[in-house]
């Protein structure tokens, strides 16, 4: 377990009364001319994912190249595991191989035992007591936080060393790379990168802790939940880049009441408002038929990730045009 002090991280809020300076905080900090936005999405939206990358790569499209890679629960890993120096053909191979493998021992799971159906219940029950995104964070901790205490199980070093095994390389990369999560303690957003003071495992660990089915994520004396509580896709955070390329595995869908402004159509309207080129991509029928009735459920990793290399390869042409 990682025992390094808490430093002080970039607090972001989401709040719609509040995007205005959050924006401008955020370009102080983020300029240059292509990002890479990555969200969540459980086990089959990061097959997916990667499997959208290797795709592009495979029409001739080097996405990982991007100036700035910002990642968001699954899509912190994806983050990490692009920006590794592995090629994301290789990585899709990896998926592609490892369903061979594993048809012949147990997959080992690290989360706690929490119903997909039942942690939908209790997180929309949270989102539809809070009067703002503020308090929905704040109040998703502290759920979160309740939980975790009266399971009285500590699960974090298992679930540190699996988030571990998924990473190639467990150092920052010189590359620019934001991982997003939020403090369970507070309720404020952080963003983590190379210059924080944090391991990326323990990083990547905290944006992938949803607070239900894994446990609030300890990095000195805080814990951390999912980054997606911060604002979905966390696309905003590409303010002053001049090209935006968005993989949203939930299809820019949010659970958050509209006037928050969480979902993906208002991070891209503020995008494009200040400046940059947006383009999105969502899974097509053969993805969402791949992805299943429950996206945390690895069988489903190489079915997405196949049907995300065909949607990459097939956009491919069109959006070299926008990333070059």
């Amino acid at each position: 377990m990682n025992s390094q002090p808490s430093l002080p991280q970039l607090n972001l809020s989401a709040a719609a009364d509040e995007i205005q300076p959050r924006l401008n905080a955020i370009e102080r900090l983020s300029t240059g001319e292509r990002a890479l936005v990555l969200h969540g999405g459980g086990s089959a939206g990061n097959a997916w994912e990667i499997g959208v990358i290797a795709g592009l790569l495979d029409a001739g499209l080097d996405v990982a190249d991007a100036d700035v890679v910002i990642g968001t629960s699954a899509g912190s890993t994806v983050a990490a595991q692009i920006t590794s120096g592995v090629p994301a053909n290789d990585l899709l191979a990896s998926i592609l191989d490892a369903a061979t493998q594993t048809q012949s021992r147990p997959v080992r799971d690290t989360s706690v035992n929490v119903p997909v159906a039942d942690h939908m219940a209790r997180t929309n029950a949270i989102i539809a007591a809070a009067k703002d995104a503020a308090d929905m964070r704040r109040k998703m901790g502290a759920a979160a936080l309740l939980m975790d205490e009266s399971s009285g199980i500590s699960a974090q070093p298992e679930w540190r060393a699996t988030v571990a095994s998924r990473l190639p390389s467990q150092q920052w990369p010189a590359q620019r790379v934001l991982i997003v999560a939020v403090d369970a303690d507070t309720g404020e957003p952080v963003i983590f990168d190379r210059r924080s003071g944090v391991d990326l495992v323990d990083a990547v660990a905290a944006s992938c802790a949803n607070g239900f089915g894994v446990a609030p994520y300890r990095i000195g004396e805080h814990r951390y939940i999912d980054g997606g509580y911060r604002r979905s896709e966390n696309a905003d955070l590409a303010t002053g880049y001049e090209r935006v390329l968005v993989l949203s595995p939930f299809g820019g869908r949010s659970r958050m009441p509209p006037e928050w402004g969480m979902h993906l159509g208002a991070q891209v309207d503020e995008l494009r408002a200040r400046g940059s080129r947006v383009e999105t991509i969502f899974p097509d029928d053969d993805a969402m038929a791949a992805f299943g009735d429950n996206m945390m459920d690895p069988s489903t990793r190489p079915a997405a990730a196949r049907a995300g290399f065909t949607q990459g390869r097939d956009r491919g042409e069109q959006l070299t045009v926008f990333w070059r």
